[in-house]
C-alpha cells in the first residue's frame, strides 16, 4: 500500500505511517529523557519532544500521532519512571495527538487542516493541566495547596539566582507562574506545529511533500464561536468575591492566549504583501518585547476584534 500525498491511505496508517510513528516516538522519548535526566542541552531537547510527534501526525494522520505518542510514553516509562511517563503523556503526547485530531481532515480534494479548533486547544489544555495540578495538591494535603507549592518554588528559584526573596515579589510571581508555564507550553506546541508543517512541505519525506493544506491560511485562522464563552466565564470567576489565588488568574490569562495568537496572525495578515513588511514585522516583535504588558493587551484586543468582526484576512494557504 503506497502513501498518498498529504497523508496516508484512509484504510490505515500503512507501512510508512507505522515507521513514522515508531521513529517519532523514539526521538520524542530520547528528547524528553534528556531533559528529565538533566543532560547537557537537555532543557532544550525536552521542549523539542513534541516536534517529531507533530511531524508524524500532520504527515500521516491522527492514528500515527496517537501511536507515536504511545511509543514515546512507553519509552519514557521503561527508561525513566512512571511520573516522567505521566508528564510526557499530559504535557506533550496527548496534546500533540489532540492538535492533529482536531484539525486534520481528509476530503476528496486531499488532506485539509482547520487550525481553529487546535488553536482553541492551546488555551484549554494548559487550563486543564492547571486544574489537575490544583486538585493533586489538594488531594495530597500539601500545605497551602497549589498556592503553597508555587510560593515555595518561586522562593527557591529566587534564592538560586541570588535575588532577595522579597515577599511582594514572591507573591506576584506566585500569581502568574502557572500562566507563564502554560504560555510556554502552548507556544511550544504552536511553533512546533508550524515548524512541522514547514518540514512536511518539502520533498525530504515524500515527493511533493506531505503537509496538509491549511484552509484558510494560518493568517486568517479563527477560533470557534463558542470559545469566547470560556475567557468570559474565567473573568467572572476571577472577579468574584473571595481570594482569587493563582488558579483563577492563570486560568483567565491562559484562556486569552489563543486570542493573543490570533492577534499576531492578524498583524501578519495586515502586513502581507506590503512594501517593507519584513522590517515592520521586526519592529512589531521588538515592540512586543520592549513593551510587553501593553503590547500583549493590544494584540489580544486585536485578536478579539478579528474574532468578533470575523474580518476576512487574505486566505492564501499558509
Amino acid at each position: 500500500m503506497t502513501a498518498m500525498a498529504g497523508g496516508q491511505d484512509p484504510r490505515g496508517p500503512g507501512q510508512a505511517g507505522l515507521l513514522a510513528a515508531g521513529a517519532a516516538g523514539l526521538v520524542a522519548a530520547v528528547a524528553a529523557l534528556a531533559g528529565f535526566r538533566g543532560l547537557a542541552g537537555g532543557g532544550l531537547l525536552f521542549w523539542l519532544a513534541p516536534f517529531p510527534l507533530l511531524v508524524a501526525g500532520l504527515g500521516f494522520g491522527p492514528p500515527v500521532a496517537l501511536l507515536g505518542g504511545a511509543i514515546a510514553v512507553a519509552g519514557v516509562w521503561l527508561l525513566g519512571s512512571g511520573l516522567a511517563a505521566l508528564l510526557m503523556l499530559l504535557v506533550f503526547a496527548l496534546p500533540a495527538f489532540l492538535l492533529v485530531a482536531m484539525g486534520w481532515r481528509r476530503t476528496p480534494a486531499g488532506v485539509r487542516f482547520d487550525a481553529g479548533p487546535p488553536l482553541a486547544l492551546l488555551g484549554i489544555w494548559p487550563v486543564l493541566l492547571l486544574l489537575i495540578a490544583a486538585w493533586s495538591a489538594a488531594s495530597l494535603e500539601t500545605a497551602g495547596g497549589l498556592a503553597g507549592v508555587l510560593h515555595a518554588l518561586v522562593a527557591l528559584g529566587l534564592a538560586q539566582t541570588g535575588l532577595p526573596a522579597d515577599p511582594a515579589l514572591v507573591a506576584l510571581l506566585q500569581q502568574v507562574a502557572p500562566a507563564a508555564l502554560g504560555f510556554w507550553l502552548a507556544t511550544t506546541l504552536a511553533l512546533g506545529a508550524l515548524a512541522a508543517r514547514r518540514v512536511l512541505r518539502g520533498d525530504l519525506l515524500a515527493p511533493g511533500g506531505l503537509a496538509p493544506r491549511l484552509e484558510p491560511g494560518w493568517r486568517a485562522v479563527r477560533l470557534p464561536a463558542w470559545y469566547l464563552l470560556l475567557p468570559a466565564a474565567a473573568a467572572g470567576l476571577w472577579l468574584a468575591e473571595g481570594e482569587p489565588g493563582p488558579v483563577r488568574l492563570s486560568a483567565f490569562l491562559l484562556l486569552l492566549l489563543p486570542l493573543f495568537l490570533q492577534g499576531i496572525a492578524g498583524v501578519h495578515a495586515r502586513l502581507q504583501g506590503r512594501n517593507g513588511a519584513t522590517a515592520m514585522l521586526v519592529a512589531f516583535y521588538l515592540l512586543l518585547v520592549l513593551f510587553s504588558a501593553p503590547a500583549i493587551v493590544a494584540v489580544t484586543a486585536l485578536g478579539l476584534y478579528d474574532q468578533w468582526a470575523a474580518r476576512r484576512a487574505p486566505t492564501r494557504p499558509g
